[in-house]
């Protein structure tokens, strides 16, 4: 049976569903260089083997080899400070541009984790509450409604109870991405949907995001609020909340509350032309598993850089490199703060790792808390210590906080759709080579 965790990384897989490296350009798929300082067996002060680190190379370089992948960056952090960095391969193999470090990258639903530290901002300022309905900033969310499948066909009904900012940040107010068959024709008839790539995407759209979420608030939603745990359109929708509750764009929120205090010069929704080269071209696997450079448009390379830039999505809109969301999730794993900088206070990020929905989300040991997925029993997710959390994007992107090893783990891919398993393993060699113990509760 596929379990509701699993639909939602197929849609995120597949759309449907420190001191920087910099590799140089070359006619030829740049190879990965061991680890500074590689020693067969050696043990760090890190407490990571360079010959265990030395395997992620390998990894990492026979899938660019093999024309799995384009290229990636691998960033893993110990304490603050990188003990893994690389890339590999091409950021755009058309263009014989080598991937760097500093490359650039669409991080889809990465962005729920700033959307969601953006809106407890507000929420710690006393501008917004977790109980607070969200019909008190978007009107047509006051009644919504629910549709309900039986073997008799579909049935429209009034959900039981109004949807709160809570439930957007667990993603159990019932909204989905509006693909299902039952209600798709409906989102389709109003911009969503089907007629938003895969649903999540905005970035072409002529419109700013609250008027589209006012939209979506006439449709039906799929799961009754508080009663399942639906992937969907619920962080776009706290977009729009944030907007109304700072009386300022959401980009303008964000930039102001969370990347330019911590130095995030390169997060934003929407790239400048002169900027252009940065970006890594994203490409799909094909029917052979080999990677193909994917069409313009919605479902390949996407309006971040020539797009109109008025829908600034926070469920998937940024763009971003592997050094500024480190950035970000060493903030996360300090509580609160990072260089002296204070974002959020030490209790809102514990809400934000502590699981808050129970079993909606998974019974197999895996949660969800105010934006991030949840690590709940050692082995439910890999080699995860108890207490991780994280999540991924659409384009292939992948991060993971451990605070019991002090670790923040990232991969970025431009891979849409994914059929290779690069992040299950790339985690895995990771662990594989800290000789820690695990936390196990």
């Amino acid at each position: 049976m596929v379990t509701r965790r699993q639909v939602a990384m197929i849609l995120l897989v597949t759309a449907v569903a420190g001191a920087g490296v910099f590799a140089q350009q070359a006619q030829a798929p740049p190879a990965a260089a061991k680890p500074a300082g590689a020693t067969a067996g050696r043990t760090t002060t890190s407490g990571f083997t360079t010959e265990r680190l030395a395997r992620i190379d390998e990894m990492l370089q026979s899938y660019v080899n093999r024309e799995l992948i384009a290229g990636a960056v691998a960033l893993v952090l110990r304490d603050g400070r990188p003990v893994y960095q690389k890339a590999v391969g091409w950021a755009d193999k058309e263009a014989r541009t080598s991937m760097r470090m500093d490359t650039m990258f669409r991080i889809a639903s990465q962005t729920k984790a700033i959307t969601s530290v953006a809106a407890l901002t507000l929420v710690e300022e006393g501008k917004l509450s977790l109980n607070d309905q969200v019909g008190k900033y978007i009107p047509s969310f006051a009644k919504t409604t629910v549709a309900v499948r039986s073997e008799t066909g579909t049935s429209i009904v009034p959900a039981k109870r109004p949807i709160t900012i809570r439930d957007l940040l667990t993603h159990t107010a019932g909204i989905s991405y509006g693909v299902e068959p039952h209600i798709a024709s409906q989102y389709g008839a109003k911009g969503l949907g089907p007629s938003a790539g895969a649903g999540w995407y905005f970035a072409d759209k002529q419109e700013p995001i609250c008027d589209v979420m006012e939209r979506l608030g006439t449709l039906p939603f799929v799961a009754q609020p508080g009663e399942a745990w639906v992937y969907g359109y619920n962080t776009d929708v706290l977009g729009c909340v944030i907007e109304r509750a700072a009386g300022q764009p959401l980009d303008d929120v964000i930039a102001a509350r969370v990347t330019r205090p911590l130095g995030m010069t390169d997060t934003r929704f929407f790239l400048p032309p002169g900027e252009r080269n940065r970006l890594a071209a994203v490409y799909a696997s094909g029917e052979t598993g080999r990677a193909v450079r994917a069409p313009d448009g919605p479902l390949g390379q996407g309006s971040y850089v020539d797009g109109p830039r008025r829908t600034f999505a926070g469920g998937a809109g940024l763009v971003s490199t592997a050094r500024d969301y480190g950035r970000f999730l060493e903030m996360i794993r300090g509580d609160g703060s990072l260089d002296g900088v204070r974002i959020l206070s030490p209790r809102a990020v514990a809400l934000m790792r502590t699981n808050q929905v129970g079993t909606l989300h998974s019974a197999t040991g895996l949660g969800f808390g105010l934006g991030f997925e949840t690590t709940d029993r050692y082995g439910a997710n890999g080699m995860d210590d108890v207490g991780s959390y994280g999540w991924g994007g659409a384009y292939g992107t992948l991060y993971r906080i451990d605070p019991h090893a002090k670790l923040v783990i990232m991969l970025m891919v431009q891979l849409l759709p994914n059929t290779t398993d690069v992040r299950e393993k790339f985690p895995a060699l990771v662990y594989q080579a800290l000789m820690d113990s695990p936390r196990i509760d």
